[in-house]
């Protein structure tokens, strides 16, 4: 895609590590999408550990802190594959926040490649509203 790159706002996330000594799945797990985002997914890290998140919550101030509150609604998503999640398993962690193209509630949009023609800059390639995992999945956005 194409275009201006104009806001609709920012999505922050929780993620919250296993705090447990052996993973409970050996492969990625990624559930059905959610408006905003792709669900409290599962992944593993190039460290033997696993993590899940970040889950969804449409923000007007940017704050990096954890929401503690929002622990059940966390342990609720992830329990919808793995029932059996002890409670206290998952670690508060860190929380980012994605800038999206469209706000909540908005149809989802495709993502917008700016390069020296839309901003002026030589060498400068702005790419936004590329959700995990298009960006790092890509070869041809890489290219």
């Amino acid at each position: 895609g194409s275009g201006d790159g104009g806001g609709g706002g920012n999505a922050g996330g929780d993620v919250r590590p296993v705090g447990r000594s052996s993973p409970p799945f050996s492969r990625l797990v990624y559930p059905l999408p959610e408006p905003g985002g792709l669900g409290v997914h599962y992944t593993l890290d190039l460290g033997g550990g696993a993590k899940f998140g970040p889950d969804v919550q449409w923000v007007d101030v940017i704050e990096y802190s954890v929401d503690a509150t929002r622990a059940d609604s966390f342990y609720s998503a992830v329990r919808r594959y793995w029932p059996s999640l002890p409670d206290g398993a998952l670690v508060p962690s860190y929380c980012g926040i994605r800038p999206k193209l469209v706000g909540p509630g908005e149809p989802d949009a495709d993502f917008v490649v700016q390069g020296e023609a839309d901003h002026g800059v030589a060498g400068l390639v702005n790419l936004f509203g590329i959700g995990s995992p298009r960006l790092t999945s890509s070869l041809a956005v890489a290219e």
